[in-house]
């Protein structure tokens, strides 16, 4: 049975703002309680659960509330609404060396810290030694900590806190530390962490690296939890609203609109073939099966169906153009007839072709299709047709980019 060792419910945190400074003492003494201030939501509402030896990311952009989370998971904040449960000693590679003194030498640091964590001076000893040689300052370690660069004081601080045995450790930025030996380090003691099956909380603006060691991810914008599941879903969902540049609630409204086979309100027939020379009617994204589909595993056979309607059968080699764009409009691949040499049927009347993707091989996110009908240079367009299909494309992480080539290596 898993064991949950982080357990929050309805955490809400809110911090007062005064337009000034007078405002918070009149707040205060105020005998009428008159409030001056006004009410900022760093965390709204925010429940989740995470498992023993759960790795799980954070993703949100800057001033989303990951960091307010974190300092209240790890006691440094309180919440003001809301319950947390924590089964497990915690350490955070959040503020690298908050707790030091800097008065204090390095040794004496450590053992600072480890009063901080609840650890007993003499358990302490025994790992001084891990520390000292992790850290690798030589006698720096015996000078006050005010003496040190900047460099061997996150060296140090990273030293003591992943030497402190936790069961659950949140790191927030903090693998990046020092030069690339010790980076290398830093690194081999995460995989440590991970394989004997420590809980890991993860910060990154690094989504790829989110991919590389989470098997979860939570997305929290604007102090609320927008998504809660599975690493390429989430990470994929959030690198496209990065890239629309919309305000959360435009991209959910963008992408949430219904994917069904878009139809062309039809008027009467002969009031419609005096100025339309031929009109897209429908579309639709089938799998390998034959069925309708809004979402696309990567690497599978797609066909984009095409049905369209010819009021005017006196044109001469007619184009059908079909293009996919991403969600920032990127201009990912468009094809046409015309490119490819093949001939499209143009009777009067209801028209179909179908365009298959052998292997389609995008990589995760969400796209959109534009289609076209043209003249014979393929630069008159009778009807033309903008995001006529939206669709998500699923796709493990195995790749990074726009799109996986394929490839082999020769080793």
């Amino acid at each position: 049975m898993e064991k949950t060792v982080i357990h929050l419910a309805h955490i809400t945190k809110i911090y007062k703002l005064y337009n000034k400074p007078q405002d918070r003492f009149k707040e205060t003494f105020s005998l009428t309680h008159k409030k001056y201030s006004r009410d900022f939501y760093a965390l709204r509402d925010i429940s989740f659960e995470i498992q023993k030896g759960e790795s799980v990311g954070f993703v949100g952009k800057n001033g989303s509330g990951k960091s307010t989370l974190l300092k209240i998971l790890t006691g440094v904040l309180s919440q003001t609404e809301g319950e947390k449960s924590i089964d497990g000693r915690i350490s955070a590679l959040l503020e690298l060396g908050a707790g030091f003194n800097m008065e204090f030498t390095g040794i004496e640091n450590i053992y600072l810290n480890g009063t901080i964590m609840g650890i007993a001076r003499e358990e302490m000893e025994k790992r001084v030694d891990s520390i000292v040689q992790f850290a690798d300052i030589g006698d720096f370690i015996y000078q006050p900590v005010k003496t040190y660069s900047s460099g061997m004081f996150v060296r140090l601080a990273f030293a003591v806190a992943i030497h402190v045995d936790p069961e659950i450790l949140i790191v927030d930025e903090a693998l990046a530390v020092g030069d690339t030996r010790f980076q290398l380090k830093c690194m081999d003691k995460f995989m440590e962490f991970m394989q004997a099956g420590k809980t890991i909380l993860f910060v990154s603006h690094d989504v790829n690296m989110i991919k590389r060691f989470c098997s979860r991810v939570i997305w929290i914008n604007e102090g609320e939890l927008v998504m809660d599941g599975g690493t390429d879903l989430v990470t994929d969902q959030y690198t496209d609203f990065l890239k629309s540049g919309l305000p959360l609630l435009e991209y959910q409204a963008l992408i949430d609109t219904e994917t069904k086979p878009e139809e062309v309100k039809k008027e009467e027939p002969e009031i419609v073939a005096e100025r339309v020379i031929a009109e897209i009617e429908k579309v639709s994204l089938l799998d390998n099966t034959g069925k309708e589909v809004s979402e696309i595993q990567q690497g599978c056979d797609i066909t984009f169906k095409v049905a369209y309607c010819v009021y005017e059968e006196q044109v001469d080699e007619p184009v059908l153009g079909v293009a996919i764009r991403s969600i920032d409009h990127t201009y990912i691949c468009g094809l046409n007839t015309l490119l490819d040499g093949r001939h499209i049927p143009w009777k009067k009347g209801q028209n179909v072709v179908s365009l298959t993707y052998n292997g389609f091989n995008l990589t995760g996110g969400n796209y959109y299709f534009d289609t076209a009908l043209f003249d014979k240079t393929a630069t008159v367009n009778f009807d033309y047709k903008s995001q006529i299909k939206k669709f998500f494309v699923k796709m493990d992480y195995i790749a990074e980019g726009v799109v996986v080539l394929n490839h082999h290596w020769d080793i």
